[in-house]
């Protein structure tokens, strides 16, 4: 699954040897049977970061997005709502010091995704993210 819009679509190749290189990556290895944390793929280019966590409601979590890196975010179990809109014209709330990560207010509107086992979803640096929201009750995820 790939979520976008044409104008990302047309600025990037999502088939690009570095999206290739993560994908080949997530179907070669059994993520639940790997220890959370870091993992390099191709460097600092392409790399993994392996996480597990409950959900929460989407009321206590926050929009994020990344200036350098693009997001391919593969629920390899449980599921979660996901929620994705522009970054364009969304207000910062924090943006910590030396990552490359910024917080944003809610939007007025965004599109909620539902991802489960074995879904994957690509996040340009253009579009800001909103993950681990409960879909439902609170769930153990690994991603």
């Amino acid at each position: 699954m790939l979520s976008s819009s044409l104008k990302l679509a047309e600025k990037y190749d999502y088939l690009a040897d570095k999206f290739r290189a993560g994908y080949q990556w997530l179907a070669e290895h059994d993520i639940n049977s790997m220890q959370d944390g870091k993992y390099e793929i191709r460097g600092d280019e392409v790399f993994a970061d392996i996480q597990s966590y409950e959900t929460e409601p989407a009321e206590k979590r926050k929009f994020e997005a990344h200036d350098i890196y693009f997001d391919i975010q593969y629920m390899a179990s449980g599921s979660e709502m996901f929620g994705v809109c522009h970054r364009e014209g969304l207000t910062l709330k924090e943006a910590p010091e030396g990552k490359d990560l910024k917080f944003f207010e809610d939007p007025e509107s965004c599109s909620m995704v539902l991802l489960e086992e074995g879904d994957l979803i690509v996040v340009a640096p253009e579009e800001a993210h909103k993950p681990r929201c409960s879909a439902g009750k609170p769930a153990k995820v690994k991603k």
